[in-house]
């Protein structure tokens, strides 16, 4: 009923509980001498990744000669790599971030982002570090790891890395989804549908998984590998069916930045979508000189949803989309 949407769609106590968890992460940092920062929520740019959609407003200067257009963060990183370039060192923030994409048991549009970098780092170093934060909070085991080419391999019979995109739309088809391979052009897209339904169910049941070496086609912000230009040194982490998190050795070279904005930009295009603006202080901070670090961006509701033993992500959030 309409009368009950004022309620919060969490409990009291459960939310007594998130504000625990949050006081252990902080300390967590605190411990290792990462400081805490705080970035805009709003920016003049947004990211330019095809599979990932921004919230936009207007904002009316009274003295601008029109409108300008804002763009939500779909998370802090650009921001924050700035602020590593303007010499900060260790970061890390616990922010809102935003999604123009659906809500379900693991999305809610607007959702709580835990974000840090480590100058100095590679990501294999950032792994360890995310494996003891998991542990601290979940009381898990420690993480294994695997490679992304193994575990398509051993789930689904394929080598990712070497598959053609004709191969590749066979394989889909044989999992029920020919109507929407047919059509499909982008190799990684198609890869990325069975991955998720296919692979993502059978890892990390009992114990936290990396699946670390994603294709170079999907290394985002990422470094390539320097012994396999096949794979980004880009790795995710799942437990008992939750994504929790995507981290990268990030990439320090600006002009090379600019190019995967730019190809994702031309994908927008051929897929009917907007064109993003590049976030031009973004790039200048790169070419300013960010330092070799590495950085991942950690889904707190979802690692709430874990540490609470609750089935649905609107449990651990005061008001869920619907309430707000």
């Amino acid at each position: 009923m309409q009368t009950e949407k004022w309620q919060p769609s969490a409990s009291i106590d459960v939310l007594k509980q998130r504000a625990l968890v949050l006081q252990k992460i902080r300390a967590f940092f605190a411990l290792r001498d990462v400081l805490e920062v705080d970035t805009p929520a709003l920016s003049h740019a947004t990211v330019t990744d095809e599979h990932l959609h921004s919230f936009s407003t207007q904002f009316i200067h009274p003295f601008a000669p029109k409108a300008a257009t804002l763009y939500l963060q779909t998370s802090p990183e650009f921001a924050m790599k700035r602020l590593l370039s303007a010499g900060s060192g260790a970061i890390y923030q616990i922010c809102k971030s935003f999604r123009n994409e659906e809500t379900g048991r693991f999305h809610n549009p607007e959702f709580t982002m835990l974000e840090w970098y480590r100058p100095g780092f590679n990501h294999l170093q950032l792994m360890s570090e995310i494996d003891e934060l998991i542990q601290t909070v979940l009381g898990c085991e420690t993480a294994e790891r695997v490679t992304y080419q193994d575990s398509f391999k051993q789930h689904l019979n394929c080598d990712p890395l070497t598959a053609t995109l004709t191969e590749i739309k066979t394989l889909a088809n044989q999992y029920g989804y020919g109507e929407l391979a047919a059509n499909e052009s982008n190799k990684d897209t198609l890869l990325m549908l069975l991955f998720s339904q296919h692979v993502e169910p059978q890892i990390g049941r009992d114990r936290p998984c990396f699946v670390m070496d994603f294709p170079a086609s999907q290394a985002a912000l990422a470094k390539i590998s320097p012994t396999n230009p096949l794979v980004a040194e880009r790795f995710e982490l799942y437990f008992r069916g939750v994504e929790l998190a995507n981290g990268f050795h990030e990439l320090t070279d600006g002009a090379e930045q600019r190019r995967r904005f730019e190809g994702d930009n031309t994908k927008r295009q051929n897929n009917g979508q907007d064109i993003m603006p590049i976030d031009e202080n973004f790039i200048a901070a790169i070419n300013a000189g960010l330092p070799n670090c590495a950085g991942v961006a950690l889904g707190i509701d979802r690692l709430l949803m874990l540490a609470l033993d609750c089935s649905r992500i609107e449990q651990v959030i005061a008001f869920e989309n619907s309430r707000a």
